[in-house]
């Protein structure tokens, strides 16, 4: 896949992710997710898991605001141990719980990076090739 297109698929997961924000609580790891993904414009109620208690605590305060999240843990081995663990707490078979946006930015992404702290100096990367210009 060329760069030009990776970066528009991570574009338009992003997209996505914007779009759910309005109504889903987005699970990442830490500050540095958060600002990341601030930086890229997806405010809305993000949920910071390692500073605020852990995966039960994140399971509770999405429970308390309507029962929608996005898990956007990082792709690395304890991202992938932490998505599992919040998916067993929140239900396997949930519909109203999102893991695609986090294996879409995967997918696309692991050969540059491998956490959500990374997406904005990648999606700036890929913007400045001169060759996508």
């Amino acid at each position: 896949m060329s760069d030009e297109v990776r970066l528009e698929e991570i574009l338009k997961v992003l997209g996505r992710l914007k779009e759910l924000s309005a109504d889903h609580v987005i699970l990442v790891e830490g500050r540095k997710d958060r600002e990341a993904l601030a930086y890229l414009g997806i405010s809305g109620d993000v949920f910071q898991i390692q500073s605020s208690g852990g995966p039960s605590a994140a399971a509770e305060y999405v429970e308390s605001r309507g029962g929608k999240a996005v898990i956007l843990t990082d792709w690395d081995r304890r991202g992938g141990n932490l998505a599992a663990t919040l998916r067993d707490i929140l239900g396997r078979d949930n519909p109203d719980i999102d893991g695609s946006v986090r294996e879409d930015l995967s997918r696309l992404s692991r050969h540059y990076i491998k956490d959500v702290e990374a997406l904005d100096s990648l999606v700036d990367r890929l913007s400045a090739d001169p060759r996508l210009l």
